[in-house]
């Protein structure tokens, strides 16, 4: 079936006469992407998986050397929406109270007093996150899932906005703590970040430099683009975008073929030990209408699933040792589904 098959037939009258349904959310959206790529130069598929995640309301995880500018877009994102931002440098010698927070005794009432600790902010970031032990995984882990810490016998709920973006730094292994399957399976997307190609590293050096040269007491504070209702606004219009039911399908069987690629790719018989699981198919639809939502269409189409395929798998699928015995990437399986896995 192609692609121009797929709009809901609304959507195809008005893509036909040349016009497109206005919506200002996305225009707001549209100038907080210009403005990110505008400060985080070469990164554009870090800045738009990032959104993806903020409409989508997932959690991110995001793989790279440092210096790569990670901890500067999330930094930039939270300049520009309403949220309040808080940095964690994930240790060996952290504690899940670090994270969560704990009863603090007042002298002046002799009672217990809860004080909250970084998870009760609407964007996280959790650098390094592979180097804390296995208690704050499991506070983290109830936070991303729950929406919630617990702390003794009480709960309490963190805000309706909150994004953790985790860190990896993929060189240095030695004291690190891998993260469980099921805090990976958590995370939305699983995000790459590559070196900026020579053209983006000059202007990268240039902005450097116009920073280094301006008076930083004088310098504005970015102006902020969205608040934390036109977020909400825009996520429920992601969730109203027309998905045509073959591309439901899709989906479905693009999952499935992690669990069984016989079908598909009998090459890859005994090579995945894993396979992905619901939330692999619930995020992949979920992020393929944030996307196709960024494009500025009413619909999705089956590039929009192709191209979040591997973020959405690449933490989610196991292989085995015949796979890695052999150099097997899991981007390698997923790209030979992609490949394979016909549309309906």
């Amino acid at each position: 079936m192609q692609a121009d098959s797929y709009p809901a037939p609304e959507a195809a009258a008005a893509a036909a006469s040349g016009e497109a349904v206005p919506s200002p959310l996305h225009a707001r959206f549209v100038a907080l992407r210009d403005a990110l790529r505008a400060e985080v130069i070469g990164q554009h598929a870090l800045i738009d998986r990032l959104l993806i995640a903020l409409l989508a309301d997932g959690h991110l995880l995001v793989e790279g050397a440092p210096g790569l500018a990670k901890t500067t877009a999330i930094k930039a994102l939270a300049a520009r929406v309403e949220a309040d931002f808080h940095r964690v440098q994930f240790t060996p010698d952290l504690l899940p109270a670090d994270l969560t927070g704990t009863d603090v005794l007042r002298p002046q009432t002799g009672a217990f007093e809860f004080e909250p600790g970084p998870l009760f902010h609407n964007l996280v970031l959790a650098d390094e996150i592979n180097r804390a032990p296995a208690k704050v995984q499991s506070a983290l882990l109830e936070a991303m899932a729950e929406r919630q810490v617990t702390i003794g016998r009480r709960s309490w709920p963190l805000p309706a906005l909150f994004l953790v973006m985790a860190t990896q730094n993929p060189i240095e292994q030695e004291g690190t703590f891998p993260l469980p399957e099921a805090q990976l399976d958590r995370f939305l997307l699983h995000v790459p970040v590559r070196y900026p190609e020579a053209g983006s590293e000059r202007e990268i050096m240039r902005l450097a430099h116009r920073r280094a040269r301006a008076d930083l007491g004088a310098h504005p504070q970015p102006e902020r683009l969205l608040s934390q209702p036109e977020i909400f606004s825009a996520r429920r219009e992601v969730l109203d975008l027309h998905m045509a039911d073959g591309l439901e399908e899709y989906i479905v069987q693009l999952v499935l073929a992690t669990r069984d690629a016989r079908p598909w790719a009998p090459q890859l018989r005994d090579k995945i030990a894993w396979g992905a699981s619901p939330r692999a198919s619930i995020a992949l639809q979920r992020c393929a209408r944030a996307a196709a939502w960024l494009a500025g269409r009413e619909y999705v189409l089956p590039e929009d699933i192709q191209s979040l395929a591997p973020d959405v798998l690449r933490h989610r699928v196991l292989l085995g040792y015949e796979a890695e015995a052999e150099g097997l990437r899991v981007d390698d399986v997923v790209r030979q589904l992609l490949e394979r896995v016909p549309l309906p």
